[in-house]
């Protein structure tokens, strides 16, 4: 996910005062006694022919489109995997 320039500058702009973190639990020891790190699984490179437009179309999206290259195909698999 890609986010605006000017809106980012505006995010970056809001002081630690005005963040509203009511929503947000607390974290004490027992949380963290049970907490575990997990490291997202590594990917596995792959050399993959594609239509030269494909890839245009993708890349005009924004930034990231081998990540949105990857969403798509697992989109599809999840959709097509059988029950």
């Amino acid at each position: 996910m890609t986010i605006a320039k000017d809106r980012l500058k505006q995010i970056e702009s809001i002081s630690e005062k005005e963040i509203d973190y009511s929503d947000i639990p607390e974290t004490d020891e027992a949380f963290w006694a049970k907490a575990e790190l997990r490291l997202p699984q590594t990917k596995k490179g792959v050399y993959l022919r594609l239509d030269p437009d494909l890839i245009d179309w993708l890349k005009r999206q924004g930034p990231g489109y081998q990540t949105r290259i990857n969403a798509i195909l697992r989109s599809y698999m999840e959709t097509h995997e059988p029950r």
